[in-house]
């Protein structure tokens, strides 16, 4: 079973990583260099392809239970199954936001 690990959040390399300028009053980043290379298309796609792993380890995890493995444990399927719902309801959301910007944009009068 592999224990949950969190990062601390580093506020300045997310504003550098978006690309953003960075907020006044924020000690130790004068600029923001974006990072080269990145897009939107590709965090969007490196998100649904997390999702999809995600997704297949816990049908793995939940077929090894069903089967009486002994070494998958009913915890670890449990904690997967939610890890995946909660990355699908994420990407669901920004996809539903992406479409209510596309049409506000497309109804627009020029």
């Amino acid at each position: 079973m592999n224990p949950v690990q969190l990062k601390p959040f580093d506020f300045a390399s997310a504003v550098a990583r978006a690309g953003l300028s960075a907020p006044q009053g924020l000690a130790g980043s004068a600029k923001a260099a974006p990072v080269a290379g990145a897009s939107f298309a590709d965090a969007m796609s490196q998100a649904l392809q997390g999702v999809s792993r995600s997704q297949l380890e816990a049908s793995r995890l939940q077929r090894e239970v069903q089967m009486d493995n002994p070494t998958v444990s009913l915890e670890e399927t449990m904690v997967a199954m939610q890890k995946s719902q909660i990355g699908f309801q994420a990407v669901l959301q920004v996809r539903n936001r992406l479409v209510s910007a596309y049409s506000e944009i497309m109804n627009m009068q020029v």
